[in-house]
């Protein structure tokens, strides 16, 4: 599979098939994961797979903000939690901010994991769909998460039951503009 093939295939994936999903081939995708970029090489990005009971409980009282998603989390055999460690992302060494977006790299770089995450998932036949919308604070007390880390995403992952098609994409024309 080409790089241009993955893009194109990858699709957000909401039901699952039952079967497991076998630690090896998460340690694969983390690995794969893990040659994301990221602000000056800090690697900020912490991955988490919730299985079994937790996965269940997280999904029936951390989605009160958007239920819809815990029936996604529900479905899928295995659900990565995406985190950070804070306070690396667009800083110096001092603690000041490099730029003036100040820790918003935090997010972008997490932004590139979980989708470098995905379309490795993708490869490997896996389905997967970034969640945004989860009661945060519920979820990283379940979790115990520690201090210095953040929990951004949810990624539920598993063998797709769906085949959704792709969504209707803007003209290059509207997204790419010339200047000189």
């Amino acid at each position: 599979m080409t790089a241009k093939e993955c893009i194109l295939g990858r699709r957000s994936i909401r039901k699952f098939k039952t079967d497991p999903v076998s630690h090896e081939l998460l340690q694969q995708i983390v690995e794969a994961a893990s040659y994301a970029p990221s602000w000056k090489n800090t690697q900020i990005t912490r991955y988490i797979a919730i299985e079994g009971e937790l996965k269940e409980k997280i999904a029936k009282e951390g989605t009160s903000i958007w239920p819809g998603n815990g029936t996604i989390i529900s479905s899928a055999p295995v659900l990565i939690a995406v985190t950070i460690v804070k306070n690396r992302s667009g800083f110096e060494r001092d603690g000041s901010y490099s730029t003036p977006r100040g820790d918003g790299w935090q997010m972008y770089d997490a932004g590139i994991a979980s989708q470098t995450f995905c379309l490795a998932a993708y490869e490997q036949g896996l389905g997967s769909v970034i969640l945004g919308l989860f009661d945060q604070a519920a979820i990283e007390s379940m979790l115990q998460i520690p201090e210095d880390r953040e929990l951004v995403a949810l990624i539920p992952v598993g063998y797709p039951d769906e085949a959704p098609v792709a969504p209707k994409r803007k003209p290059v024309d509207e997204l790419l503009s010339y200047q000189t």
